[in-house]
């Protein structure tokens, strides 16, 4: 009848358990199943059979044991490193303390609050544990713990303390000692109760099935790794998807995940030679000369040059200090005034030969056109300039005073700008030829005569200084 009572009480206990708590934590219910032992000498009694408090703790020589399963318990975490416990028991008494009785059935059933130790010891393996609660105790089938003909059970208070130790995150073994001081007149009174047995933790939900409990998983719906929180890191470069820049190419932690072949801290993705070893500066390139010319862009690697040439050094075929680009005679030495050609001496008869043709050069009246006795000058005088390639002249206009200063002056421009024409149609180069009007303000003879007005109507070719 009392071990059906006991079986009504946990299965109540059991129900309530589930019931009432909800499933938070990582593997939340615990099942202990094992033997126990029941000592009643260390517990200060007052009979000659019975010790001092925890006297004879661990003398094995009074305990009441069985041999087969005499315990079963049932816990829930309920907060952090609380849970809450039923548990049920049974035993036979043969010993009361050094006294040898008739066997009598003892059975309890405990409700008990217990605090695991595990976190303050930093240790996933071994979890030492302290608790409290009540429990229903009876012993029947011997007439010595009867009081006035009934020997029904009676509550009382537990005080606990015990050790885990955890093969895996769901199995292991668990040691635990139960101090029960009973409140009653009758006995079993004041003992202690110890309980070895394997525990079995499970309840923990893990939706991606990855062994980290989706309380704990970052990323409850993806398969991944306990090292990242249950996030996946897909290349498996140590660098999880959500923080690689490169999830799918496997790379470095230095560089978030993403590869760099050449390792001169510049991701493949974005280096134009992920080969060969460069720098930011140059896109992940080598430049070896420092030109800030790439070496798979630059012609001359070794030498330095400017990347309008390719990377390499403008040459001065004619080492004239004047480098061939800018060099006008670049096979002939020559001087940066005159543009890299050799600077020409006209002689001064010739020059005034240039002047005393261009004079004789006749226009029609008013007009920047030629007559036809001008061009044999005309054919002189390019002539003359061609026999001085590298030479600059400067061709003057001017009129007399006839008419308006403004006509005047654009008409001598349009003779200067006339003869400069002819000279380039037939050979001269243009960059060779200046051309300036004066107008009627530079007269060489008075304007008053005849005479006077046809020498001021002239063109006049200079060298040009």
């Amino acid at each position: 009848m009392k071990k059906q009572n006991l079986l009504t009480i946990m299965v109540c206990l059991l129900f309530g358990l589930t019931t009432v708590m909800s499933q938070n934590s990582d593997n939340p219910w615990q099942i202990t199943l094992g033997v126990n032992a029941v000592d009643f000498y260390p517990v200060g009694g007052h009979t000659s059979v019975q010790g001092g408090n925890l006297e004879g703790l661990t003398d094995i020589s009074h305990w009441n044991t069985i041999p087969s399963i005499s315990y079963l318990g049932v816990s829930k975490n309920i907060s952090g490193n609380w849970s809450l416990g039923v548990a049920a028991s049974i035993n036979s008494i043969t010993q009361w303390g050094t006294a040898t009785i008739e066997s009598a059935q003892y059975y309890a059933a405990d409700l008990n609050i217990k605090y695991s130790l595990g976190e303050l010891i930093k240790s996933k393996k071994l979890e030492p544990f302290v608790g409290f609660g009540g429990s229903w105790v009876g012993v029947e089938g011997n007439d010595y713990f009867k009081v006035d003909g009934d020997n029904n059970g009676q509550p009382a208070a537990n005080a606990l303390g015990g050790l885990s130790y955890w093969f895996s995150d769901g199995f292991g073994v668990t040691l635990q000692s139960q101090y029960k001081h009973s409140f009653g007149k009758r006995r079993p009174a004041q003992h202690f109760q110890h309980t070895i047995g394997l525990a079995l933790r499970f309840g923990g939900k893990d939706s991606d099935g990855d062994g980290v409990y989706d309380k704990n998983d970052a990323c409850p719906d993806v398969p991944g790794l306990e090292q990242f929180n249950g996030c996946p890191d897909s290349d498996g470069d140590g660098v999880q998807d959500s923080q690689d820049e490169c999830p799918n190419e496997a790379g470095s932690v230095a560089m978030n995940g993403c590869p760099d072949y050449d390792n001169d801290g510049i991701i493949d993705s974005k280096d134009n030679c992920p080969k060969v070893a460069g720098s930011a500066a140059m896109k992940g390139c080598p430049d070896a000369d420092g030109d800030k010319v790439a070496d798979k862009d630059d012609n001359c690697p070794n030498e330095a040059g400017p990347a309008a040439n390719k990377g390499c050094p403008w040459s001065d075929a004619d080492n004239d200090g004047v480098l061939d680009k800018d060099d006008n005679c670049p096979n002939e030495a020559g001087t940066a005034a005159n543009n890299g050609c050799p600077e020409v001496s006209v002689p001064n008869d010739v020059v005034d030969q240039l002047s005393n043709y261009a004079r004789t050069i006749n226009f029609n009246t008013g007009q920047s056109s030629f007559k036809s006795d001008a061009l044999p000058v005309l054919k002189a005088i390019t002539a003359i300039i061609k026999e001085y390639p590298s030479a600059e002249f400067l061709i003057e206009g001017h009129t007399d005073s006839t008419g308006s200063e403004a006509t005047n002056q654009r008409l001598s421009e349009d003779r200067a700008n006339s003869v400069k024409n002819y000279l380039v149609e037939n050979g001269v180069q243009a960059s060779r030829l200046t051309t300036i009007g004066y107008g009627e303000s530079k007269p060489i003879a008075s304007n008053i005569t005849v005479k006077g007005r046809a020498e001021n109507r002239r063109v006049e070719v200079k060298l040009e200084e």
